[in-house]
């Protein structure tokens, strides 16, 4: 299987497509990840025009270190076939990953998979564009075992709670919430689909939280999908990408007693031992796999 590259996703940050002043904005920013938005947040009649704004903004904009995603409509739409065309002929070099709309089965990941490489052939693009994939509808989460192997392309799985929960007929004030729920509503998705992606080799990430004046609802919710195993969480508004940042990143602390652990680890190991006690615990091989985890956090953000 190829090699798929390592990217931060702490922070998703959304932004519509057919705007150029908040797309110079989201380039600028401090989020890991920015996907420009040619679904939901760009109305019928501006989604063509809409193409040519994102492809001028890759090509032309410092993007930093960012992951430089576009999402698309979904196969359904008469959209879909002329988004994937003309963003990869238009930028298919200054695009890192395409994310896929309410897919409903694997087999509409790999249409995607088969254009894009097409294109890449057709072009003759030296790097492979990535997939990231949204899981929005009943029957996406009762496939999304096979969607997150379908293709060597994939790379994340995201929780789409908004159109998720008009899919199963949950009632919800704000996209993202869980008011009125005795318990966490989105648990059992987000757990699915964590354990898929992580079986998969690939990323797991929460999808968007719509009241972004109400900080502490937002970080509550980042906080149970990182207790999950979820690595990012997306910002609708650029006020969520520190929360965001926050949460999904190990503190100093955690790091510097991560590195004592691997350290000692090492010592004992050479030393003929199984185990070794630090910090006053008792570390074996379980506490070494925690402990790599967030190393490997750590280094992939620079800490």
């Amino acid at each position: 299987m190829t090699q798929r590259p390592a990217r931060a996703r702490r922070s998703q940050l959304s932004v519509p497509g057919s705007s150029e002043k908040m797309l110079a904005k989201a380039a600028a920013s401090a989020a890991d990840h920015v996907f420009c938005d040619l679904e939901d947040a760009v109305a019928p009649s501006a989604k063509v025009e809409a193409r040519q704004k994102i492809v001028h903004a890759l090509n032309t904009l410092d993007w930093g270190g960012k992951t430089r995603c576009v999402r698309i409509n979904d196969v359904t739409t008469q959209w879909c076939h002329g988004d994937i065309i003309e963003i990869v002929e238009g930028a298919g070099a200054n695009v890192d990953t395409i994310m896929l709309t309410k897919p409903y089965c694997a087999a509409d990941v790999i249409f995607l998979d088969r254009m894009l490489g097409q294109l890449e052939q057709k072009l003759s693009l030296d790097r492979r564009i990535g997939i990231e994939v949204l899981i929005e509808e009943v029957e996406a989460l009762q496939n999304v075992e096979e969607i997150a192997r379908c293709s060597d392309r994939m790379e994340a799985l995201i929780f789409g709670m908004g159109d998720y929960s008009g899919s199963q007929g949950i009632e919800t004030k704000n996209i993202g919430s869980t008011d009125g729920y005795p318990g966490d509503i989105f648990h059992y998705a987000r757990f699915r689909i964590t354990m898929a992606a992580r079986a998969a080799g690939i990323d797991a990430v929460d999808g968007p939280f719509a009241n972004f004046k109400d900080d502490a609802a937002y970080r509550q919710e980042a906080e149970r999908a990182k207790a999950l195993g979820m690595v990012g969480k997306w910002a609708i508004h650029p006020s969520q990408i520190q929360p965001a940042l926050d949460v999904f990143s190990p503190s100093r602390e955690e790091v510097d007693r991560a590195r004592r652990i691997e350290q000692a680890y090492r010592e004992a190991e050479s030393a003929g031992l199984g185990a070794v006690q630090v910090d006053g615990v008792m570390i074996d091989v379980a506490v070494l796999r925690l402990t790599r985890n967030t190393l490997r956090k750590a280094e992939l953000i620079g800490m």
